[in-house]
């Protein structure tokens, strides 16, 4: 049934493109983007599959965390352990969680230990956009860029002069929100300061099975309480550009919060998330420009039975970078960089090694030949555990006419393991290898009266994957896993109401030579469509977001399915007076059950509401 279901949303989602009526609408001004080629670009002429989150669409949304906003996005599956400040686990192309590169302002986060961003505890006020590139990018960004890169930017601030901004609400689960702060832009220098506190009585995270996925004692009384979370949070970004073209520009952020969960053994976590960076740009000639940046991100987490403290893991990640781009000739640039990576970690726990060095090279060249826009790059990193790795990409794109492009990509990417996969005492496996990938991609990318669009359609091949392995109680690498995968996008208009929607099909594969052989690879769902509508008129605006997802696995073995669901949210705003707007929100409006982790519940039906200044 389920599967018929998403039959008949991909055929209706493919009729829409061929046959859709719209009227004519005015196309967007193209958002510039830098992470896709690490050199700025518009989002429309990038070869990679690009997604742009803005302000305004996260406004529009009215999201409340990263989660809200990644949840849904072509080619992204989210996976989370219970509700607001739980752990959430971003799988992008059916990649593992581990393998999406994450930045803030060009510095890389995540921990050192576990691998993954902490996405539930960066703080969504402090956010100006994010920029998502899917596919390999190991040949500019070193390990980690198997799957795509997810570039989040902070506030800088918009318009001339002073500006302030505010917002507060609360709604279901005992949650409230609220943010404030202030942004100068002048001839030559800007700031933006911007403050935000959260907090929620929660809901029961888990949903009492057993210590099988909870690493609960069923007879715990805990087992059935609420599990809240709170989080007081800051940035500032700053920078001045002087006469002779030289811009200084630095960046900070902190997020610091508790969340309580249900467990045995930890039952709360005292966390912080901290990114600080800077960066040098100057072009000493017409045809050459050069940007220095460094940075340090850092995430620790202490964590609590009760009020017992247990066990404490805090990491920091140093990074420099220095990039050079020249205008070797018209419609041709190449960059050349270097990027130095120093991982460390401070724990309780005994780890056998507890830092290393990362040292990478790289070149890029793109170019526009003969209306071919091409792009190639290489590069050769250092690890200090595992050696030397050589990674490459290759684009190309050609216009069939002004509104229709072919595009094909092809790339290879690598990934070294954590210190928890390696290390963890009673968990690690220090045999394991580093995991390698292959890509192949093609696809179309257009626009028309009617609207925008792009189809994808992939295949990656990786070796080695690391996965944990129940019938060793420890990491493993899998020989070889296949993901084939096909995204498809469109942004329209009919009658006043804007069209949001994307459908992605993939199957993530077991390749290895395992007794798990041809199993699908676990918390990937192997289809996933969104849906979002907005319309304004006059003073106000409603909108609605339908997200429909299959089935999943939630281990390597295929012994324990986690259900399709299909989830819908509503939402509307007033301008009740100028610069003022009221917004509200409901969302799981059937008030769907479903997990996407075994044992951990999902919220159910809930309401929030915010009033929001903004100029």
């Amino acid at each position: 049934m389920q599967k018929s279901r998403l039959a008949a949303i991909s055929t209706l989602w493919l009729s829409t493109i061929c046959h859709s009526s719209a009227a004519n609408i005015e196309h967007q001004e193209k958002p510039v983007i830098v992470t896709a080629t690490r050199t700025a670009q518009t989002a429309d002429s990038a070869l990679a599959s690009v997604t742009v989150i803005t302000r305004k669409d996260i406004e529009q949304q009215q999201a409340r965390s990263v989660q809200d906003l990644l949840r849904g996005v072509a080619g992204i599956s989210i996976s989370n352990n219970g509700g607001m400040g739980k752990s959430s686990f971003v799988f992008m192309r059916g990649t593992e969680s581990d393998h999406v590169l994450v930045m803030v302002d060009n510095i890389k986060v995540g921990s050192a230990t576990s691998g993954t961003t902490a996405f539930e505890n960066i703080p969504i006020d402090q956010i100006d956009r994010i920029e998502i590139v899917r596919g390999p990018r190991s040949s500019l960004y070193g390990s980690e860029a198997i799957g795509g890169v997810i570039h989040i930017i902070t506030r800088k601030g918009t318009g001339s002069g002073f500006r302030q901004h505010l917002n507060f609400g609360g709604g279901s689960f005992g949650t409230f929100e609220g943010a404030t702060g202030m942004s100068y832009n002048g001839a030559q220098g800007w700031l933006n300061l911007t403050a935000s506190g959260i907090g929620t009585q929660g809901f029961n995270a888990c949903n009492g099975s057993g210590n099988a996925g909870c690493f609960v004692d069923s007879s715990d009384p805990t087992l059935f309480d609420r599990d809240g979370y709170r989080n007081v949070a800051g940035s500032m970004r700053g920078g001045y550009r002087f006469q002779n073209g030289l811009e200084i520009e630095t960046n900070f952020m902190q997020s610091a919060g508790k969340t309580h969960y249900d467990g045995s053994f930890v039952n709360k976590a005292v966390l912080m998330q901290q990114v600080i960076g800077g960066v040098i740009r100057y072009a000493p000639t017409e045809f050459w420009n050069f940007n220095l940046i460094a940075g340090s991100s850092r995430e620790d987490s202490d964590n609590f039975l009760g009020n017992a403290f247990q066990t404490r893991f805090n990491t920091t990640r140093d990074n420099v970078s220095v990039l050079n781009t020249f205008t070797v000739a018209k419609d041709q640039q190449l960059t050349i960089g270097m990027d130095y990576q120093r991982d460390q970690i401070k724990s309780t726990e005994a780890y056998t090694i507890t830092s290393r060095n990362n040292w990478g090279v790289f070149a890029q060249h793109q170019a526009n030949i003969a209306s071919h826009n091409l792009q190639f790059s290489i590069r050769h990193d250092d690890n200090q555990q595992f050696g030397s790795r050589v990674t490459g990409n290759a684009g190309w794109s050609y216009p069939l006419s002004d509104k229709f492009l072919l595009i094909a990509n092809f790339g290879t990417a690598f990934k070294a393991p954590t210190f928890n996969e390696l290390y963890f005492p009673l968990f690690g496996n220090p045999h394991l290898k580093p995991e390698d990938s292959l890509s192949y991609e093609f696809g179309t990318r257009g626009h028309a009266h009617w609207g925008n669009w792009s189809i994808n359609a992939y295949e990656t091949y990786i070796d080695n994957l690391i996965t944990y392995d129940a019938r060793i109680f420890a990491p493993n690498n899998i020989d070889k896993a296949r993901i084939r995968g096909i995204e498809g996008i469109l942004s329209t208009q009919i009658k006043e109401w804007q069209i949001n929607t994307n459908l992605t099909l993939m199957e993530p594969i077991n390749r290895g030579s395992g007794f798990d052989r041809g199993n699908i690879l676990p918390r990937r769902a192997e289809q996933s469509f969104r849906l979002d509508l907005n319309r304004e008129f006059g003073k106000y605006a409603i909108g609605s977001m339908l997200l429909v997802e299959g089935e999943r696995y939630d281990d390597l073995a295929n012994t324990r399915k986690l259900s399709a669901y299909a989830k819908l949210d509503l939402r509307a705003e007033y301008l009740f007076a100028p610069k003022w707007r009221l917004q509200g929100r409901i969302d799981n409006v059937s008030d769907e059950h479903y997990e996407t982790a075994s044992f951990y519940n999902q919220p159910g039906r809930s309401f929030f509401a915010m009033v929001r200044y903004q100029p």
